[in-house]
């Protein structure tokens, strides 16, 4: 375990779930919450989320997890597709945070990220960048994160594979 840190991850929830739903996989989402704070000193981990009333039970699974959700409106895309862009959210809120955190773990493979971490690199506050997959990763995002990219793919046992 790593010495104590108080480091905090902004997590793109809709990123992550179609990311890992790609792959074919489930996500543990409490080995997830357990994995993150052994490995990378993660104590507050902020979920960014579309809030749908149907999934009650799940933003509650989410929370017994040690998940802090952020929720947004959700609004009606084409065919009826559930839209909940938080990426805005994210990063208005990694910087409001910015004096309360040591280091920054963005969870995400969207290219919109790409100011954000740029800044926060270059102030030294980027632990690292976890994306879902590597095929759902912006270039530009690989391009400005360097040598603190990361995927999903490389954790083992904290995804679970489900036919």
């Amino acid at each position: 375990m790593l010495r104590q840190e108080n480091n905090y991850a902004f997590i793109d929830g809709q990123n992550l779930y179609l990311g890992i739903r790609a792959l074919g996989w489930h996500l543990d989402y409490r080995k997830f919450r357990r994995y993150l704070r052994e490995k990378y000193g993660i104590t507050s981990a902020y979920l960014f989320i579309g809030y749908v009333g149907a999934n009650e039970p799940l933003y509650q699974k989410l929370e017994r997890s040690d998940f802090i959700l952020v929720f947004k409106p959700i609004t009606l895309g084409t065919g009826g597709k559930i839209k909940g862009n938080i990426d805005a959210d994210l990063v208005v809120k990694a910087m409001a945070e910015l004096d309360h955190y040591n280091k920054a773990l963005i969870i995400s493979g969207d290219g919109d990220f790409y100011s954000l971490v740029g800044y926060l690199n270059a102030i030294g506050k980027l632990k690292a960048i976890i994306a879902p997959n590597q095929g759902g990763c912006s270039r530009l995002l690989r391009e400005i994160a360097g040598g603190k990219m990361r995927f999903m793919t490389e954790f083992g046992s904290t995804v679970e594979y489900q036919q």
